[in-house]
């Protein structure tokens, strides 16, 4: 038997109209957008449904929104065995929920506490983020190491290869960015985002995030997630409480979580959440497995 696994999108993957379809055809969609709404006292799934995107697009809204909506779908298929998951970024929130490590109902209020950290963190400690394409890893890393004089930044995402997102202060990926064009970058691209996520200037979200989660219950995995900052698996509450509050300041290694993964035996992913970014992303790092996206109530329907 071939394992499978289900991966679950960060942020970047909302869109306005998000599991409006869930919402509207599936009772207990209904029930856990109505138990999210009621959760964080605002009125998130509005947001969801109708935007506008802008509003949708703040971080403290995108994080629970994407959250949510994975979370409802691996529910809703939750008769699907998989022996492991992983999730990029924020979409590590939705692994472990999906593992039963955290509970539903905390997770929603934890992850809307990181988005609005992480959000106040932009603002506390602006930055930027860039996506380099067509360098090798250790060569970006050296960029940033060059480009450090300037400002902080480091590599942020090790997304697939060929694909690295650097993040810091304006000047220092400012800097960056002109030294990977230097050294043959075939694309360099200022992302736009709220803040310099997955560096040092995100300390100030770390504090209140290390808070959040000592008060919050976390139990050990009943399957392993592979966690973006060492890009090995972990079933351990510990290891995972330390993984969460690491991963806001460390890079994400995502191809390696993937290839990881494969050498585990994994051949089947399934991609639980909007968009298809992470369907992308494999099918660039190990073109051999399969990789299926469930994101609307109609694929769910052909799952099934």
């Amino acid at each position: 038997m071939s394992k499978k696994a289900f991966l679950f999108p960060g942020q970047g993957s909302q869109y306005v109209g998000m599991a409006k379809d869930l919402f509207d055809k599936s009772v207990e969609a209904n029930e856990m957008i109505r138990t999210a709404d009621d959760a964080l006292g605002i009125n998130l799934s509005y947001i969801m449904f109708n935007g506008p995107e802008e509003e949708l697009k703040q971080t403290e809204f995108t994080q629970p929104a994407i959250f949510l909506h994975s979370v409802i779908l691996a529910s809703i298929i939750r008769t699907l065995h998989v022996d492991a998951a992983a999730g990029h970024s924020l979409g590590e929130y939705s692994a472990l929920v999906s593992a039963g490590s955290i509970q539903f109902y905390d997770a929603i209020k934890l992850v809307r506490a990181r988005g609005k950290a992480m959000q106040l963190a932009g603002i506390e400690k602006p930055g930027t983020m860039a996506a380099v394409v067509g360098l090798l890893p250790e060569k970006v890393a050296s960029c940033c190491e060059e480009a450090s004089s300037a400002g902080v930044v480091q590599c942020a995402n090790f997304n697939s290869p060929g694909q690295i997102v650097i993040s810091g202060s304006v000047a220092g990926v400012k800097k960056a960015m002109e030294i990977c064009k230097a050294s043959g970058a075939k694309l360099v691209k200022e992302l736009v985002v709220s803040g310099a996520f997955h560096s040092p200037l995100m300390e100030p979200a770390k504090t209140i995030l290390s808070k959040e989660l000592e008060g919050i219950p976390v139990y050990d995995a009943k399957f392993p997630v592979y966690a973006n900052v060492s890009a090995a698996p972990s079933t351990s509450k510990d290891e995972i409480k330390k993984n969460l509050f690491e991963q806001v300041t460390s890079p994400i290694r995502w191809e390696e979580t993937i290839r990881n993964m494969v050498n585990d035996g994994i051949k089947e992913f399934y991609e639980v959440g909007p968009g298809k970014v992470l369907q992308g992303l494999v099918k660039r790092i190990s073109p051999d497995v399969k990789c299926t996206s469930i994101d609307k109530y109609s694929d769910v329907e052909n799952f099934i």
